[in-house]
């Protein structure tokens, strides 16, 4: 990726650093969206940018996404409490996939709805982690959107897009169902079923098999990890929401290599 990154630096810098910076400013209120959304009657608007512990109201030089945080130490400048590394973070993930995406599909109605659906898997990423919900206001629209784009996306069709959101929103709705038969119990909430419903939307019904093996794996390690840690047994609970959203991440920027990984393996 690395090697990706620099061969566009040397062949389109203007545009690479563009879409650099255009994905922190993005990441930024993806900040004010995580923390805001889950919120009862929260608002992206009001108040103003301010610092969770004092209150105090933000200054424009100390919203500037990274540079504020590194000019700052990591401080608030009024009380001296700690700022979250969630903030940086978020910019700089969300400037990297604003890269990645016009790396991808260049300037074009496709990049401009996949840069859309990688800030809203960003924002689910993490408002899973914190709140363990993924928020209806965010899927339930993915869902319409990704079918819509379908229409304009020259990454999958309509066809792969309509089967993709019925077969995974119905596969993971029979998961839980046949766990809830078994076990008298919730597995998983209705947010993962919404959730790959819209990622086979945006992806196609072909990124289903990927997704839900990857993100199985990668759940079940870290799920093994959280049990031995937490010692609750079958009672841990872990979000799942994070892994289906990596997973779809990997698929759209490295599907050609998924693909033929898996024609390698069963051939």
């Amino acid at each position: 990726m690395a090697i990706i990154f620099l061969y566009f630096m040397i062949r389109d810098p203007f545009l690479l650093t563009a879409s650099l910076i255009f994905g922190a400013l993005v990441g930024s209120f993806l900040n004010v969206v995580i923390l805001r959304l889950p919120e009862e009657d929260g608002s992206l608007v009001y108040p103003p940018s301010h610092c969770p512990k004092c209150m105090t109201r933000l200054s424009w030089f100390e919203n500037i996404p990274l540079f504020s945080f590194l000019l700052l130490r990591g401080k608030c400048r009024h009380c001296q409490g700690k700022i979250s590394w969630q903030y940086p973070v978020v910019e700089v993930l969300m400037s990297l996939l604003s890269a990645a995406v016009v790396m991808r599909f260049g300037l074009s109605a496709t990049a401009a709805g996949y840069f859309i659906f990688c800030a809203a898997l960003l924002s689910i990423i993490w408002i899973d982690i914190h709140q363990q919900i993924i928020p209806d206001i965010i899927s339930i629209p993915g869902i319409i959107a990704g079918f819509l784009f379908s229409f304009f996306n020259s990454f999958i069709d309509w066809k792969a897009s309509l089967i993709g959101l019925l077969v995974g929103g119905g596969t993971l709705y029979a998961i839980a169902l046949i766990y809830y038969l078994l076990r008298k119990q919730e597995g998983m909430g209705g947010g993962d079923i919404k959730l790959l419903a819209m990622l086979g939307a945006f992806l196609g019904w072909q990124s289903l098999p990927f997704i839900l093996f990857m993100s199985s794996v990668t759940g079940s390690i870290v799920g093994i990890i959280a049990m031995i840690q937490q010692k609750k047994g079958g009672n841990t609970r872990i979000p799942f929401g994070p892994f289906l959203s990596c997973a779809a991440l990997a698929y759209l920027f490295f599907r050609e290599s998924i693909f033929r990984l898996f024609f390698l393996y069963f051939s």
